[in-house]
């Protein structure tokens, strides 16, 4: 049975509610829910019922379509002047001998590392330190574009933009320009947490606020360039919180068309201020990517990362809207293992990629960062070698 009549099935359940049998019918008719259905999904639908709206979404606009790409990560410093709460990551600057600083020399010597190797991205993302500052990163894109013109430079956040331009004084819409110029070519989605100050206030005070993160992705979008965007979902906000968010990047959505993916970011409690907190089910984690591909009618994809949220759940995820799985990454993305990842040595080969997806009876495609397709991996067969195993996938009552 495919996504479609398994919608229409939904649509002729005398059972269902006659509220989400109304957002059922939207969603078949291709019309955009409001933020009040956003709010009752949360609220009242089952599991089943999310993943039969999101798998429509997702294989009328993807068919069965699984992207990733080839990238590698450089994180010049885990050290940094903001003190975010849910953050296992970050040490500030008086733990300076738990944590590192990469120079300059360092950081392109990582870049160098891959040359010769198939990767199409290197994304740069870290802590904030006054020394990285517009100059520091000015030049360095432009080494790493120099050095390799082919590698698309997917870099920082608003947090360290919006940091770093008010240090030079300058406005956002120039600081952009500058960093284009320099070789800058998209923004990663990082920062955003959630934007209403009730809870980014307590969260995440210090740093720019949900406003400001939105305000610098518009200029970025003006100049005609792409970017994503997250949420960090399953702490202390309500539902009605990840549905304001999801209202705020709808919107600026709408008026700008610059984002391409949309990436839920599982809160992992471990080593940090918010430890007491508990962590979201898997089944909570499936509902919000469901609910993240209904509400987002205007982007074109949803993302898991795959090193986040364990292999097993990643496959799952592709039932539920999500149609990117990330990349290959390589162990030196820590952000990810020192915040109690499932995968605690995030790296795969492509060819294990391509089979996880597989698995689940979905299309590997290699992209590039903007989607270009690089390599359909669907009938490509690898030479012989046993097929890499992972785990049978979980019964979710």
């Amino acid at each position: 049975m495919d996504a479609e009549q398994t919608l229409t099935l939904l649509l002729d359940n005398p059972r269902l509610s006659a509220e989400l049998k109304a957002i059922a019918q939207k969603v078949y008719d291709n019309q955009r829910i409001t933020f009040d259905e956003g709010v009752l999904l949360y609220e009242k639908a089952e599991l089943s019922y999310l993943g039969a709206l999101a798998n429509y979404i997702r294989e009328k606009r993807h068919s069965n379509k699984t992207y990733f790409n080839r990238n590698f990560h450089i994180e010049p410093t885990n050290l940094c002047v903001y003190d975010c709460k849910f953050c296992s990551y970050s040490r500030l600057i008086k733990q300076r001998s738990e944590g590192w600083e990469y120079t300059m020399d360092e950081m392109l010597d990582i870049v160098k590392k891959y040359d010769g190797e198939p990767v199409t991205e290197v994304h740069i993302v870290g802590g904030v330190l006054p020394q990285y500052d517009v100059e520091f990163y000015s030049t360095l894109f432009s080494k790493i574009k120099q050095h390799r013109p082919d590698l698309h430079v997917k870099a920082l956040t608003p947090v360290e933009y919006h940091y770093i331009f008010k240090k030079a004084k300058i406005d956002y819409a120039t600081g952009m320009k500058l960093m284009k110029d320099s070789g800058l070519e998209s923004i990663p989605g990082g920062g955003a947490e959630i934007f209403h100050p009730e809870i980014r206030d307590q969260i995440a005070k210090d740093k720019c606020t949900g406003d400001q993160w939105l305000a610098i992705h518009e200029e970025w979008h003006k100049l005609g360039m792409r970017s994503n965007a997250t949420m960090l979902y399953g702490h202390i906000e309500q539902y009605w919180h990840r549905v304001d968010h999801m209202e705020r990047l709808r919107t600026l959505q709408d008026k700008t068309g610059g984002f391409q993916t949309f990436i839920p970011l599982k809160f992992r409690n471990q080593d940090n201020q918010m430890s007491n907190v508990p962590e979201s089910t898997v089944v909570e984690d499936l509902r919000n990517y469901a609910i993240s591909r209904i509400y987002l009618d205007n982007f074109d994809h949803i993302k898991a990362y795959w090193a986040m949220i364990s292999r097993t759940t990643a496959q799952l995820s592709l039932n539920f809207g999500v149609d990117d799985i990330d990349g290959t990454l390589d162990d030196t993305t820590r952000i990810y293992s020192m915040a109690g990842a499932e995968e605690q040595n995030p790296a795969m080969s492509t060819k294990q990629l391509v089979e996880l997806i597989k698995q689940v009876g979905r299309y590997p495609i290699e992209r590039d960062t903007l989607y270009n397709v690089m390599t359909d991996y669907n009938d490509f067969e690898f030479p012989d070698e046993p097929k890499p195993q992972f785990y049978k996938l979980p019964v979710i009552n």
